[in-house]
């Protein structure tokens, strides 16, 4: 018998061409990321950041600190030492505001280089604007609004539609940048932060859309009020929040002492001094903007870069779509299965008379290509199991009420109908349109698992339609002996499902 374990072939992961990396030297934080390749939906091998600092003092000295500078390139002789262990075949390195705007960024720069054996690339705020908007749209669905990305040195906000990118530009309002030319007065920090914004009157072209935050502070602005609310969720993509309860929330963050907050343990001390300026510049965004929404989004400057590099074919791919394709293939019995669940299921939905939009349609295709992803579990525990690694995965371009749709049509896929084995906070994301949406979907995998076994070649065989307003499960002659009980009890579920009466028939 094989040794499996002898195999030098990883098999939880893609290995064609190579994991790529990207250093991003910001103002505030130097993070190394390693992709596990290029791809639409790109997944991260390893991710770590230090909080060098690099703006703090720029903005009245002119130059980085030799502190700061001596802290971050410690960290860099350790991401490159990394990125050759892990076998990184392209190193991308982006700086930005501190090592742009500094009198010694160029030697930094220099230095950097000669450790990290690979080139700089300084963004212009041009820059960081049009890669922070491409991270959107690579991890939105139909992204509209504002982007804003708020880092230690800059704000860059941009438009952006289906048209593409449109207005943008570049502000001092970074919250280390904010913090020292404010001297730590925060009323003299909303005046700045006011006075900055009025320059844009194009801001207002966002008025009723979203806005979509991106950067270190505003995530933790964002966690914090996550977790204050007990949302049942600890996702941060595609989090949303009123616009005019975040300037509640804004505003609550600036006035009282941080320290009494109940949640504020879920931030990281080091980023809890800057809460209070991000707060600030994201109330005066928001009020000079009048969106509608904040929409947290965890890609950014980085994603954007990536999705960049994409050709147009790449550009086009659904991420949710990828990515659930790519979970299934490492996790399912037989990924080409999950194709053939697709084109069967769409029959479901015809005799259950039920119009998709292409939101939903979509949706319903990403559960097809997760639906066997729990198989290797003990069969007490797929369905949980299941629902746990959907509604906490790795996904972008899908809100949090689809992300529900998924995890429970697995679930349901498993475990049956069963919704008192469920945490009613899951079944609170959705919609009740949704979660009856899931629920046929999943009674529609469990009659497709029992023909199939999960495996691809039989099912397709088989045919779902509506007869005398019966839903008739017809079986040719060569699949006569998949006949059983346990088939026309999971029939009958799908039918009561649909209130209709159920049959199996063989041809």
């Amino acid at each position: 018998m094989t040794d499996i374990s002898t195999s030098d072939e990883p098999r939880g992961r893609f290995t064609d061409p190579g994991p790529i990396a990207i250093i991003d030297i910001g103002s505030n934080s130097v993070r190394l990321v390693i992709y596990e390749r290029l791809a639409r939906n790109p997944t991260a091998l390893f991710n770590e950041k230090i909080l060098a600092g690099l703006g703090r003092g720029v903005g009245a000295t002119g130059r980085l600190g030799e502190e700061n500078v001596a802290t971050a390139l410690r960290a860099l002789v350790r991401f490159r030492r990394v990125c050759d262990h892990v076998g990184v075949i392209k190193l991308h390195i982006l700086a930005t505001a501190a090592a742009r705007e500094a009198e010694n960024g160029a030697e930094f720069i220099a230095k950097v280089e000669n450790i990290c054996r690979a080139n700089v690339q300084i963004l212009s705020g041009r820059d960081e604007a049009f890669y922070s908007a491409m991270g959107v749209f690579s991890g939105f669905w139909r992204a509209d609004g504002l982007v804003g990305d708020l880092g230690g040195g800059s704000l860059e906000l941009v438009d952006i539609s289906a048209h593409g990118i449109g207005d943008g530009r570049t502000f001092p309002l970074g919250g280390i940048r904010l913090q020292e030319s404010s001297e730590k007065d925060l009323a003299l920090a909303n005046e700045i932060a006011r006075a900055e914004l009025e320059k844009a009157d194009w801001l207002g072209k966002a008025k009723d859309r979203n806005f979509y935050a991106i950067g270190g502070t505003w995530r933790s602005l964002g966690r914090l009020h996550l977790y204050q609310q007990g949302y049942p969720l600890h996702v941060m993509h595609d989090y949303t929040v009123p616009a005019e309860v975040m300037i509640d929330f804004c505003e609550q963050l600036m006035r009282d002492d941080l320290s009494n907050e109940p949640s504020i343990q879920v931030i990281s001390k080091a980023r809890r001094s800057l809460l209070p300026y991000g707060a600030t510049v994201m109330r005066q965004t928001l009020l000079h903007c009048q969106a509608d929404q904040v929409v947290f989004s965890a890609l950014g400057v980085r994603e954007g870069y990536l999705y960049d590099q994409l050709d147009e074919d790449g550009k086009k791919q659904d991420p949710l779509i990828t990515a659930a394709h790519e979970l299934g293939v490492l996790r399912a019995r037989d990924p080409s299965y999950s194709a053939e669940v697709v084109e069967w299921s769409e029959q479901a939905m015809r005799v259950a008379g039920v119009d998709e939009s292409e939101g939903e349609r979509r949706l319903r295709i990403a559960a097809c290509q997760l639906t066997d992803i729990g198989w290797r579990a003990h069969p007490d525990y797929r369905g949980q199991q299941s629902l746990n690694i959907i509604s906490n995965g790795g996904f972008v371009g899908i809100d949090h009420a689809g992300r529900a749709y998924l995890a429970l049509t697995v679930f349901y896929r498993y475990e049956g109908l069963m919704d008192d084995a469920l945490s009613p906070a899951i079944r609170s994301l959705s919609n009740p349109r949704l979660m009856k949406l899931a629920r046929m979907l999943g009674a529609t995998l469990r009659v497709a698992a029992l023909i199939s076994a999960s495996m691809n070649g039989v099912l397709l065989k088989s045919k779902l339609s509506l007869v005398n307003d019966k839903l008739v499960l017809a079986l040719p002659a060569e699949l006569a002996d998949m006949q059983g009980d346990r088939l026309t009890k999971r029939l009958n579920q799908l039918g009561r499902v649909m209130d209709l009466e159920a049959e199996v028939r063989v041809l």
